[in-house]
């Protein structure tokens, strides 16, 4: 077998299938308008699960805009060559590999992102597949291990 290649990997626990990894920088608070954006066009499942996405913690994004570029058009008192610094987080979707279905969630993030030019990084990664046997007997389980599931960090749709 190809390292590279996961399609003939089988493990008691589950195996891989082949997904594009889409990696969006935005702002914290655009997050949910690009997921519910995107759910219009595919439902972000993973396993048994849809709306699946990870959002890093809130960070930095820097830039120095050019003579030429949007900013220089809108920005009032915007001076060329000045580093910029704005919040940011790192919003990860992943998508089968299919191009079709790449370009329609493509066009959605770039409609609803406050940037002309996003940046997005694409990947190709394998993602792991539950063989959904239930173990309730794990002691790991989050139903077994007398902690339970973590608090929601927001109020639940």
């Amino acid at each position: 077998m190809d390292n590279s290649d996961l399609s003939a990997y089988k493990a008691v626990s589950g195996h891989f299938v082949p997904v594009w990894t889409l990696e969006i920088q935005t702002l914290p608070e655009d997050v949910d308008k690009i997921l519910d954006g995107v759910l219009t066009v595919h439902p972000l499942a993973y396993g048994r699960y849809q709306r699946n996405a990870s959002v890093s913690a809130p960070g930095v994004e820097t830039s120095r805009p050019a003579e030429e570029t949007t900013t220089a058009l809108h920005k009032a008192g915007f001076q060329p060559g000045q580093t910029e610094s704005y919040p940011m987080v790192e919003l990860k979707i992943s998508i089968e590999r299919d191009n079709d279905m790449l370009a329609k969630v493509m066009d959605v993030i770039h409609y609803l992102h406050h940037y002309e030019e996003p940046v997005i990084f694409l990947r190709e990664d394998w993602v792991s597949r539950s063989s959904y046997n239930p173990d309730r007997d794990n002691p790991n389980r989050w139903w077994n291990n007398g902690r339970g599931m973590p608090d929601n960090t927001e109020a639940p749709d």
